[in-house]
């Protein structure tokens, strides 16, 4: 039988939660870059005179993120809600694509096409795994920015349209992989069922072992096998046939 508790909590390997940490902080570097509250400085700035943009879209970065991680940490009692996490973490990272895709067009110009060098570029950066020992924080810390820098020929660029195609195609493959493990988790839920349905089939083995480990006594009526009742009198046997026999005796 599968353990109650599913494993939980192991986000910080995954590259996705990597992606999404390397969203979190370029969506904070490029809104601080190049959006402005004031016209006077519209170079090469998005006008964005009340801020809703600049908040819309760290708090998509933000929620991707967060939601991969409270979707592992709930993994372990609820399966569903691991799914729908992160359904939620990819729900938000698409918001905040259609920011950046709209950032783009605002200048008149088009999201790279995946046949252009920039985007075969960036798409062929693989990630290195993660290798934690026991400072997860620190360390996975660390390999974000280390992963980072795959990505900073055109994360650094100057040109904001540059920066903003970069992270269309990195938000992109964030979301594929979280589409992966929503199926996986879906699969993992199908195969082994979900904490309430292991915690039924452990309640009803701890019974059946108690039952088996207990001598039970023939009834007095009709010599068959009884079992152990609960009633608001109290404890009792009663006979296995019931209600065809009701025979009883105290325990």
């Amino acid at each position: 039988m599968p353990d109650l508790f599913d494993k939980h909590g192991g986000f910080r390997r995954l590259h996705s939660f990597t992606l999404a940490t390397i969203v979190q902080i370029e969506t904070l570097r490029f809104c601080r870059r190049f959006l402005t509250f004031d016209h006077r400085e519209m170079a090469d700035k998005y006008y964005d005179p009340k801020g809703r943009q600049y908040d819309q879209m760290t708090q998509a970065a933000r929620s991707g993120r967060q939601n991969i991680i409270e979707g592992s940490e709930r993994s372990s009692t609820s399966k569903d809600t691991e799914m729908k996490l992160t359904d939620v973490a990819r729900a938000s990272l698409s918001e905040l694509r259609g920011d950046f895709e709209v950032f783009i067009l605002d200048r008149e110009q088009l999201p790279w096409s995946v046949h252009t060098p920039e985007a075969k570029a960036v798409n062929a950066i693989s990630l290195d795994a993660a290798p934690f020992t026991d400072d997860m924080v620190h360390e996975s810390a660390k390999h974000a920015l280390e992963q980072r820098k795959k990505y900073a020929h055109w994360l650094d660029a100057d040109d904001a349209v540059v920066v903003a195609n970069a992270m269309l195609l990195i938000i992109g493959r964030a979301l594929n992989m979280l589409k992966s493990q929503i199926e996986a988790q879906g699969k993992a839920f199908e195969e082994t069922g979900g904490f309430s349905e292991r915690l039924m089939a452990k309640r009803i083995e701890a019974r059946e072992g108690q039952k088996s480990a207990e001598p039970s006594p023939d009834c007095p009526q009709c010599g068959k096998p009884m079992r152990a009742r609960k009633s608001a009198k109290g404890d009792f046997w009663g006979c296995s046939t019931y209600p065809d026999c009701k025979g009883t005796r105290p325990q």
